[in-house]
């Protein structure tokens, strides 16, 4: 009587070791190949990937941000510039 319930233990055994095998497998694959499609895509340059979207920024970056930061740029020079006019004039 042992003997038998250690085969059909056995039996029950492998069918659940060969199931899960097959599933782990099987997600191995699909991680597998979905690695290597995102792989494909990180190589892919942000022209080549979305055309519309990234001449949109680039033309939103040379048309208003280039510009601002100029204006920016500008108004902390010239307040430097001040500044630095203002102390040489309280030394002397």
């Amino acid at each position: 009587m042992l003997n038998i319930l250690d085969i059909i233990k056995d039996w029950i055994k492998e069918i659940l070791r060969e199931c899960i095998m097959g599933n782990l497998d099987g997600m191995f694959d699909q991680i597998n190949n979905e690695v290597g499609e995102v792989a494909a895509n990180v190589g892919t340059t942000p022209a080549a990937w979305n055309a519309g979207v990234f001449s949109m920024i680039r033309n939103l970056s040379d048309t208003v941000v280039v510009p601002v930061a100029g204006i920016i740029l500008t108004f902390v020079l010239c307040y430097e510039l001040r500044t630095c006019i203002h102390k040489e004039k309280r030394t002397w």
